[in-house]
């Protein structure tokens, strides 16, 4: 029995159960709605033009927050790991930063940019960020030093080693930070367009579906749209990673 079998059997021992339970009159099927009714709720909002516009939106701001974090935490994963001195200066204001929650900052968010795309863009870029940078610093600790002495000796410079040496050796870990904050930045982009509201996106969805009537059938049908988009997020990153860095060693150890 394959993996994938016994997972698609767990998934419907699930769905049994929950639709058993639903429907035993232990719950008010208004608030716990069987997984039957879900599902069709579920398919009836794939042909529905508002949702799908709002499935667009939280998917183009996911990427265009992960894009922008990818650009400025590589390079400067790639600086700080490669020149202790800016490493060591920064390194204070980093641990200061980091740990703070992004959710938190919701507010402070929707005082200073508002309640449009840039806040929950800017959010998503915010917690995206340190996954990848963090992952590029210590990939840079993880190079072989003779490899970089081997280089020089060749003549190579600074920037010739960074591109040939470094950057090479880092990527499979610079990927998995990637993964890592693909899957944060989509949960910052839901969660703000929840708590935010008053725009556009599978958050805003959920929290319109949930207030007034209480359609607990559309809030969630519009979650398991949230999870399916962040599973498929997932599988096509792991595919390039499995695919694009097969040559890396550290692929192959994993092996």
């Amino acid at each position: 029995m394959t993996r994938t079998i016994r997972g698609l059997l767990g998934l419907l021992g699930f769905l049994l159960l929950w639709e058993a339970f639903s429907r035993s009159g232990l719950v008010d099927p208004q608030y716990f709605p069987p997984p039957s009714v879900v599902l069709s709720r579920f398919v009836e909002l794939l042909g529905d033009p508002s949702f799908l516009l709002d499935l667009i939106a939280s998917v183009l701001a996911w990427a265009i927050a992960l894009g922008i974090s990818i650009a400025i935490a590589v390079p400067a994963g790639l600086l700080l790991g490669s020149v202790r001195g800016i490493r060591v200066a920064t390194r204070a204001i980093i641990e200061f930063l980091r740990p703070i929650p992004s959710v938190a900052l919701i507010p402070l968010a929707i005082v200073l940019v508002g309640s449009g795309p840039e806040t929950k863009i800017a959010l998503a870029v915010y917690a995206a960020v340190w996954p990848i940078l963090f992952n590029t610093i210590y990939a840079l600790d993880e190079v072989d030093p003779v490899m970089v002495d081997t280089a020089r000796s060749f003549g190579f410079g600074r920037t010739r080693t960074m591109f040939t040496v470094l950057l090479p050796n880092a990527a499979p870990f610079v990927l998995t930070g990637i993964r890592m904050s693909a899957s944060v930045a989509l949960i910052l982009v839901v969660s703000t367009e929840f708590l935010a509201g008053g725009g556009s996106g599978l958050g805003s969805f959920v929290l319109d579906a949930s207030t007034g009537a209480g359609r607990m059938d559309l809030v969630l049908a519009g979650t398991i749209v949230a999870g399916i988009v962040g599973y498929l997020i997932n599988e096509a990153l792991e595919t390039v990673h499995k695919r694009g860095l097969a040559w890396s060693a550290v692929d192959r150890e994993a092996v």
